[in-house]
């Protein structure tokens, strides 16, 4: 059997390594565009590796995943986080949890993975095609021709696992399938939120917001860091994927909402009264609510038009009431996105319906299968998009190995 893999990131990598193991006898080739493979899995984490994720932080598969969630809840049972871990614990990879339910290698060190994934790919004997890009596929009987730098090969199973597209046309090297394309657009990103006060405030963290797309009924919860640009953290990229359509129809321009204290206005409100009580001679900017930093604080006081001067004990009705408006519902204008190029994610690609939820075959190709990023499956920030890359690629092998299986039987 003569599998060809297209893409060697996380999922394409992690698909060929088990298959070498499941289907011994098969001959397997990488295809990559880029010069190395497992270039974006080096980076990912900040260089540590964000393996996975515990879900110990989310309510509901659909919360970590705002495109496949259905298919990911499934999937999940059949290969989710712990089996992951113990997969590399397998090859000698240790690993450390930290509070948010991130899982990193211990050695913190993201190339301990790549090279992992490397070497047993080289035991394997899979063979990697660097600066070899895929740009057509068509049927070939029952097996597949492909276009892949100046030659053309055969393969019976293909993998896709090219990974996310900046654009629709990156997915024209599918077309001889027939496949439907989700249009991709970016999905993890910061926003940007020039000209306003706020932007004095780069480096300052608030722990627990509460962030919200005005007029899109969509919202998240998390730690906010205030930036040079406008606003980043995991309040911001969790937003920022849940509402990624929204926000490319709207050309990245929509109000956000910031409440400060993730609190309805009740608790806030009770908050302040509590603290003008305990603090009445104190000036405002000299007792401030203890999840504010104290730039913030003040920031928030005169957005809320308090004098500098002003005591708690002058506060009044009126006042706490501004005061509680704008810790709960502090508007900005977002205008334009951020994103690092080395972390770039797309929700798009292939559409779910197209494709066996247990086994990620092409239901009117069979023998492709699409796997990772190249499907329309992407998630927040925080290890749920490797997690889907490791699901999706094991998934694709155990099919491929049960049907070689078959066949051996059938001889």
């Amino acid at each position: 059997m003569r599998i060809a893999v297209i893409g060697a990131g996380a999922a394409g990598c992690f698909c060929a390594a088990e298959l070498s193991r499941r289907v011994p006898g098969a001959e397997i080739d990488i295809y990559e565009g880029g010069a190395a493979p497992m270039a974006k899995l080096a980076l990912t984490g900040g260089g540590r590796c964000n393996i996975t994720n515990s879900f110990g932080f989310v309510k509901s598969v659909a919360e970590a995943y705002p495109r496949g969630a259905a298919l990911m809840k499934g999937a999940l049972r059949a290969f989710g986080p712990e089996d992951t871990l113990n997969w590399f614990r397998r090859e000698g990879v240790e690993f450390v949890l930290a509070d948010d339910g991130c899982w990193f290698p211990a050695s913190q060190d993201a190339r301990q993975i790549c090279n992992t994934l490397g070497r047993i790919l080289r035991q394997g004997g899979v063979r990697t095609h660097c600066r070899c890009r895929v740009s057509s596929i068509r049927r070939s009987g029952s097996g597949f021709l492909l276009r892949a730098g100046s030659s053309e090969v055969q393969a019976d199973k293909l993998i896709i696992a090219s990974g996310g597209r900046h654009s629709s046309a990156g997915y024209s090297f599918l077309d001889g399938l027939g496949l439907e394309i989700i249009p991709p657009v970016p999905s993890l990103f910061t926003f940007c939120v020039p000209n306003s006060s706020l932007n004095a405030l780069s480096g300052t963290v608030a722990g627990n917001v509460r962030l919200s797309l005005i007029g899109g009924n969509i919202s998240s919860a998390g730690t906010l860091l205030i930036t040079h640009w406008g606003m980043s953290g995991p309040a911001a990229l969790k937003l920022s994927a849940h509402a990624a359509r929204l926000l490319a129809e709207r050309s990245y321009k929509a109000e956000l909402s910031v409440n400060w204290l993730n609190c309805n206005e009740e608790e806030c409100r009770g908050l302040l009264s509590a603290l003008a009580a305990e603090n009445a001679p104190k000036l405002l900017s000299n007792a401030r609510p203890t999840d504010l930093a104290q730039r913030l604080w003040e920031h928030l006081l005169a957005r809320a038009g308090m004098r500098p001067d002003m005591r708690w004990g002058e506060l009044g009705r009126k006042g706490l009431n501004r005061l509680t408006g704008v810790i709960c519902a502090d508007s900005y204008l977002m205008d334009g996105r951020w994103t690092h190029k080395e972390e770039f994610v797309t929700c798009g690609g292939v559409a779910l319906p197209c494709l066996d939820k247990s086994t990620m075959e092409c239901k009117s190709v069979p023998g492709a299968y699409i796997i990772g990023e190249a499907a329309d499956i992407d998630a927040i920030t925080g290890g749920f998009n490797l997690q889907a890359a490791w699901t999706t690629a094991m998934l694709s092998a155990r099919a491929i190995e049960k049907l070689e299986k078959n066949i051996v039987i059938q001889k």
